[in-house]
């Protein structure tokens, strides 16, 4: 009888959807439009947290006077012409990131601010960027989006390589992956084809199949028994989200928007990889495809070379300096680069007009590292830089320095609540930072 088939049926319906269609539509993610209006009175705020490995030279990172009337250090000089936006927060501690192993949690404890191994509470653990998800991205395509340039991370010994390999923890051991192929990304942001033309003919194909997969697989659940009824709601769950952005992309109107065509896949230059990463999650927040964005510039034990800056070592060995004044005039000029590239996406979101000002003003960008000192390799006192107004809510221009142990969690407790994320406490936080 059919009911005994009742697996094959199931996958019956996966093989009506086709893999032609439905698969690289979960894939690609097309893109769609909030119905929210771009205006003074309704901007959306944006978050980014942007993270570099192996620290920071800190006393070439950090100013040597606080309040607004500081000068820029080394490290941060190529972000100079926004200072205006920029909020230095020195002394933070993440005392829960600190470990026996120097790399291997490193990048998933830098927006948790819970131990890896700390699973007593299951509110605790999710990271500063799915928390604004939860409350920020229901209204755009893309609740968030992790991307990257590396393939992987280093792994502790007793503990998930994803802390190592991943910013973004959904619940407490749920990583999500980070993305660090511009194509791909492109496909998920953008939707399938190498030009608008081909985007639109796929859009259109796939909302008509889309339509009669839903009465095809609604048929199918009225013969099954209650265990595959319960499978099959999931899976209409699924199609249902996938039809949401389908609709949404037909109603978005991309006239004033230049969409640049598919990158062909990962650049073999890796200032040119950093860039066209950037300037995705530019354009997605420029188009409201997102509000939240992760990006992983360069992962802990990075073994890669900076041979346009003249610097042959391998960043990791290079990291460890050894006070060695050479050694370090190296690594800050590698430093320097990474907020170099960084500023040509805030100059890009700083151009982006929107209400009374700029994406820039409406966002809250932290850019900043989960390790101080590379050749201690400790947590304290992490560099830390955030840029944007929030809108209104971050007063920028000024240089923040707090006392001994301040948790490294208040300061990702403030932005949550400057973007209007409210939240009482977060990790080891001891409350919010009035200042910034």
């Amino acid at each position: 009888m059919f009911i005994s088939k009742k697996h094959l049926s199931r996958r019956t319906v996966l093989r009506g959807l086709g893999t032609s269609v439905a698969l690289p539509l979960l894939d690609a993610m097309v893109p769609a439009a909030t119905a929210l209006a771009q205006t003074a009175a309704n901007v959306q705020p944006r978050m980014g947290f942007i993270f570099f490995p192996h620290g920071a030279v800190m006393e070439r990172w950090t100013p040597a006077s606080t309040g607004s009337d500081f000068i820029v250090p080394e490290i941060l000089a190529p972000v100079a012409n926004h200072k205006s936006k920029m909020t230095i927060v020195s002394g933070l501690r993440n005392k829960p990131a600190e470990s026996n192993d120097p790399h291997g949690i490193v990048a998933g404890t830098w927006l948790r601010c819970v131990a890896p191994n700390d699973v007593s509470d299951p509110s605790k653990g999710i990271t500063a960027d799915q928390i604004a998800a939860q409350k920020m991205g229901q209204g755009t395509t893309f609740p968030s989006i992790e991307v990257g340039t590396p393939s992987g991370g280093p792994c502790a010994p007793g503990f998930s390589c994803s802390f190592g390999s991943s910013l973004s923890f959904q619940t407490p051991e749920l990583a999500l992956p980070i993305e660090n192929n511009p194509r791909k990304l492109f496909f998920q942001l953008f939707g399938q084809g190498d030009n608008s033309a081909e985007r639109a003919a796929i859009v259109n194909e796939t909302g008509s199949i889309l339509d009669s997969i839903m009465g095809d697989a609604t048929a199918l659940q009225k013969k099954l028994g209650s265990e595959d009824i319960a499978r099959v709601d999931t899976y209409l769950e699924s199609v249902r989200e996938i039809e949401r952005r389908v609709e949404m992309m037909k109603s978005q109107d991309l006239s004033d928007v230049d969409i640049p065509p598919a990158p062909v896949g990962i650049p073999s230059d890796f200032e040119a990889h950093l860039t066209i990463m950037f300037d995705l999650i530019a354009l997605a927040y420029q188009i409201n495809l997102t509000n939240v964005a992760t990006f992983m510039m360069e992962k802990e034990v990075s073994m890669r070379t900076y041979a346009n800056l003249g610097v042959t070592e391998a960043f990791h060995p290079l990291s460890h300096h050894g006070d060695d004044p050479s050694k370090k005039d190296r690594l800050v000029r590698v430093q320097a680069f990474h907020t170099q590239v960084f500023n040509g996406f805030l100059d890009k979101l700083d151009g982006m007009k929107e209400g009374n000002g700029t994406v820039l003003d409406n966002s809250i960008i932290l850019f900043g590292s989960n390790m101080s000192n590379s050749d201690k390799h400790n947590q304290d006192p992490l560099p830390n830089a955030v840029f944007g107004h929030g809108g209104g809510t971050i007063k920028g221009g000024q240089h923040l320095q707090y006392a001994q142990d301040t948790p490294h969690a208040n300061l990702l407790l403030t932005l949550l609540n400057r973007a209007g994320v409210k939240q009482d406490s977060f990790g080891d936080a001891t409350g919010d930072l009035s200042e910034v």
